[in-house]
């Protein structure tokens, strides 16, 4: 049997199993989820910044391109944010206080996945009600209790977020820092605690981590660093150039752990000592947006996204006959 048909692969209905991550704020973009379910992986809409009807234009914009199955991605619900500190952090940081339209509605959006049938649906910050949702379904864990909490919730697969990865850490039921397990730990603890397909994640970036994840029990690998400078990706030119520089797991961009490149602001930010805002206030209150992105950028590659995901396929065949 060759590598990329596993029971997983086959459950998405893709050639290979190869996620492509959702990464919300502007590098994920129908054209990138298009590109990359076309070439036999999964592509992703980072949906949960999105609003209902911004969210189904990018989802008929992805099948204008592709007929090939794709994702969806959401945030679990969270509670309201406190807005006590909003004011020091605006001071700190120099952007002015502005007046910004409430969230998107997590209800509305999953509705929007359901009345689309979408035919992945994936989700990471908590476990959302899955009443309804007739698809599959992905669930992100940080620990082995959360992949075993994922699993008695319903869902088809557990991706296993390794320390290493790019973006928000998707932790939800202890601190983050008791949370801090590299990939190539979690994923066979993972495989051994729970009886649905594993997607392996973080620090994975070419043939040789998909091999690994595969070898230590994986059905799959998602990937989101690896994307990043791809031209249909919506990455902006400075985080493009900055992919592969020195990365921090830190609160101060977004007021939610997420790791992103180091930068003379986050160096200030953080020195400050200030409490950050409750998530997502403080990604409003910055003069820059933040680049996310994971351990291994300096792996990554400035290809379309086919050829990336053909590159993957033949460098995995090569160690993975």
């Amino acid at each position: 049997m060759a590598w990329s048909d596993t029971p997983l692969a086959r459950e998405l209905g893709v050639r290979l199993p190869v996620i492509q991550a959702p990464m919300a704020g502007g590098p994920s973009t129908p054209r990138l989820a298009a590109a990359v379910s076309a070439a036999g992986g999964l592509g992703s809409i980072a949906g949960a910044m999105l609003a209902p009807d911004q969210l189904r234009a990018a989802i008929a914009e992805l099948r204008s391109l592709t007929g090939a199955p794709f994702a969806v991605n959401l945030f679990a619900p969270q509670p309201p944010p406190r807005t006590d500190r909003v004011a020091e952090w605006s001071i700190l940081t120099g952007v002015p206080l502005a007046e910004r339209p409430p969230p998107p509605s997590f209800d509305d959006q999953l509705d929007v996945v359901v009345s689309e049938r979408v035919p992945v649906f994936s989700f990471t910050f908590g476990i959302p009600p899955l009443a309804g949702v007739d698809a599959v379904i992905l669930g992100t864990a940080t620990t082995v209790a959360e992949a075993v909490a994922l699993e008695k919730a319903g869902v088809t697969a557990v991706v296993a977020q390794g320390f290493e990865a790019g973006g928000h850490r998707g932790t939800f039921d202890r601190p983050v820092d008791r949370s801090l397990i590299g990939t190539l730990a979690l994923v066979p603890q993972v495989v051994d605690a729970v009886s649905v397909p594993v997607v392996a994640s973080g620090g994975i970036m070419d043939g040789r981590g998909i091999a690994a994840a595969l070898m230590l029990g994986a059905q799959g690998v998602q990937l989101g660093t690896a994307f990043l400078r791809c031209p249909e990706a919506g990455t902006s030119e400075a985080h493009r150039r900055a992919v592969g520089e020195e990365t921090t797991v830190t609160r101060v961009l977004t007021g939610r752990h997420a790791r992103a490149v180091r930068t003379p602001l986050v160096d200030r930010l953080e020195a400050s000592t200030v409490e950050p805002p409750d998530y997502p206030l403080p990604r409003y209150l910055s003069p820059d947006p933040p680049m996310l992105a994971g351990q291994a950028g300096g792996l990554s590659r400035a290809l379309p996204a086919a050829d990336l995901m053909a590159t993957l396929a033949s460098e995995t065949t090569a160690l993975l006959p």
